[in-house]
């Protein structure tokens, strides 16, 4: 009879330690014991990075909505091509769009030392980064949830099939956010982390030459700096104020003028509860930047490592 009990005992165990396993949750204070200088050493390269060249913000903001939407915040946008995968850097979204790879390179060199060691995921730097540019560009300075770990894998194949592309149509984003986990609320104010930065020639030409819900003196201005063929690199503020962030990013969609296609679908799309939104967050501004870091903390739970799940990378480009 003992043994019976001692062996109910550790079933119990067993299953208790892999529910605790399974539902391992990220935490805000993850390594304030380990390495409590970790966030704040992120956030002094991600404030020098950003004052050297201010469209960096917005970069690394993308680095992490790029990683977390092809098989959870991972870390394995970051990872260099090896004989068995083909990184996502090459995927038709991320080629020659993504970048700020540098920046993060540095981020892991200080971090490690500052901890003394390798104790900080490629993964968690990317979502303190972002969160770090948002908040300096003027965003909200919420608390960013960490204890994540690295993916060893990354693939090609997944970034190109889940990634949204700047030509689909309400339907369709709301279709993508939703095979994450995400809802509407959050696809329009994720998506309006669009108050930050540059877009390509290529991302909005079809936009500016074929669209018809498109202001027509904004078109034709666009035109001058994204000719029909050539010029794909050019690039073009995708709202006012690219390096703030703020609701001027409604306010375009409101008058016709969003950048991409993908962007004016969610006023004028056909949705009536997208365009109810931005209406609401083109009047009240701090309502969107409460909301962006709810629905950024949301993204960031998709999925991640944690545990003993993955690794904790030493160089972010590469698997251990």
């Amino acid at each position: 009879m003992p043994s019976l009990v001692h062996s109910l005992l550790l079933c119990v165990l067993v299953l208790s330690a892999s529910l605790i396993h399974t539902h391992a949750q990220l935490t805000s204070n993850f390594y304030n014991n380990v390495c409590p200088k970790a966030l704040s050493t992120i956030k002094s390269v991600v404030l020098n990075a950003i004052k050297n060249e201010p469209r960096m913000g917005a970069s690394l903001l993308r680095l992490h909505f790029h990683d977390c939407f092809v098989n959870g915040c991972d870390g394995s946008v970051l990872l260099d091509d090896t004989s068995t995968f083909t990184r996502e850097k090459t995927a038709l979204p991320n080629a020659n769009s993504i970048r700020g790879f540098e920046v993060i390179d540095q981020i892991k060199t200080q971090v490690n030392q500052a901890c003394n060691g390798n104790l900080v995921s490629c993964a968690d730097i990317l979502a303190v980064a972002a969160r770090d540019s948002v908040a300096i560009l003027g965003g909200p300075n919420y608390k960013v949830l960490v204890g994540r770990r690295d993916a060893r894998t990354t693939s090609v194949n997944d970034a190109n099939r889940n990634l949204p592309p700047p030509f689909f149509n309400v339907t369709q984003l709301l279709s993508n956010f939703q095979s994450h986990g995400l809802d509407l609320k959050d696809l329009v104010v994720l998506s309006a982390g669009h108050t930050l930065g540059y877009a390509r020639c290529t991302s909005f030409r079809n936009r500016i030459y074929n669209d018809t819900n498109i202001d027509s003196k904004f078109a034709a201005t666009l035109q001058g700096n994204c000719p029909q063929s050539g010029g794909d690199d050019n690039l073009s503020g995708l709202d006012k104020t690219p390096y703030s962030f703020d609701n001027a990013y409604f306010k375009f969609l409101l008058s016709n003028k969003g950048l991409l296609h993908s962007d004016q679908e969610l006023f004028g799309g056909g949705n009536g509860d997208s365009d109810n939104l931005v209406k609401y967050y083109n009047t009240y501004p701090n309502a969107f930047k409460n909301d962006f870091a709810s629905s950024m903390i949301k993204m960031g739970n998709m999925n991640p490592l944690t545990g003993s799940d993955g690794e904790v990378r030493a160089n972010c480009r590469v698997v251990n």
